[in-house]
């Protein structure tokens, strides 16, 4: 994987427009399920607080994805804004995944992130809470990959 230095727009500071834009598409990265695709979006020194687990660069937070999609199975995400203020933003977010048994959960999450001047992720931190689900509660049925634009929201879905 390349460290060489890349920019990732929209950079800080956030506006209104360019913070929905980059929570958008973070969310559409990790709907990608390409993990070393979605970890190019972080410093080469990231710092992640995810779960459980801590990550202090970004090859270790490539492996906890490749781990993470390993385990949750038709991964689909949903992201939404919550708040943001110069080069942070907070989001809240679920999602929905099965186990290899073919147990559903419905997992509930913030994060709270921190961005370098170059548009890359330097700090996250998540707190993420499952709840299993019958598979006749799913409530994302779109094709595996990027959530249509038509496609409720967590607010429209009452989540």
């Amino acid at each position: 994987m390349s460290d060489a230095p890349i920019t990732r727009p929209p950079l800080p500071p956030f506006t209104l427009e360019t913070a929905i834009e980059k929570v958008r598409l973070a969310e559409d990265g990790w709907n990608s399920r390409d993990a070393a695709r979605v970890a190019l979006a972080y410093t080469v020194d990231t710092q992640w607080r995810n779960r459980t687990e801590f990550a202090d660069n970004r090859d270790e937070a490539r492996a906890f994805l490749e781990r993470k999609w390993r385990k949750e199975l038709d991964y689909r995400l949903i992201k939404e804004l919550w708040a943001y203020d110069g080069n942070r933003i907070a989001v809240r977010y679920a999602y929905e995944w099965h186990d290899d048994s073919g147990n559903w959960f419905r997992s509930y999450g913030n994060e709270n992130w921190e961005f370098a001047a170059d548009g890359l992720m330097q700090r996250r931190f998540a707190c993420i809470n499952d709840m299993p689900i019958a598979e006749s509660e799913r409530k994302y049925h779109w094709p595996l990959g990027r959530r249509p634009d038509d496609h409720p929201g967590l607010s429209e879905l009452g989540l």
